[in-house]
């Protein structure tokens, strides 16, 4: 790809750049659904400014997420057992990615309306991303801890032959 060496994990680069990327996404989206749920229920609205600019960092942030997640595993030694969770987290981060947006976008209005008040539909919405966000991280969690990929001893196992 490209003619650049990959290193022991089956990289151009030092480590992979998707989790980085991708726990900076979980923790804004997160703080920012914490932020709405007690700003809610305090009535503390300055927590409602927090949590739109964390909103609105985050959807920029996920798509860098998900195209280096699609350069990486595009790098990985995939095998049979790997395809149907890697094709689950793939199709998954780029519904997140929209929803997201969507959400983000949602957000803009209800600030732009009355920024002293988050919906409960909203609070909703927001509840179901987080329950995505917790399936997508799963997913992820599955696709290095139980599948190896981008793990130094599995890179090397399947390049000495050895398949799961």
């Amino acid at each position: 790809m490209l003619g650049l060496p990959l290193n022991s994990q089956n990289l151009p680069y030092p480590d992979p750049i998707h989790p980085i990327l991708v726990h900076f996404v979980i923790a804004m989206v997160l703080f920012s659904y914490i932020c709405d749920a007690i700003g809610y229920f305090s009535h503390n609205v300055r927590l409602f400014e927090v949590s739109f600019w964390n909103m609105f960092v985050a959807s920029a942030a996920i798509f860098l997420a998900v195209i280096f997640g699609q350069f990486e595993a595009g790098l990985a030694n995939n095998y049979a057992s790997v395809e149907p969770t890697l094709n689950f987290h793939t199709v998954m981060g780029w519904s997140l990615a929209a929803l997201v947006v969507a959400i983000t976008a949602w957000r803009f209005v209800i600030r732009n309306r009355n920024s002293r008040k988050v919906p409960p539909a909203y609070l909703g919405a927001a509840t179901f991303l987080i329950c995505l966000v917790f399936l997508q991280v799963y997913l992820g969690s599955k696709l290095f801890w139980v599948y190896g990929l981008h793990v130094e001893p599995v890179v090397e196992a399947m390049k000495q032959g050895v398949s799961q």
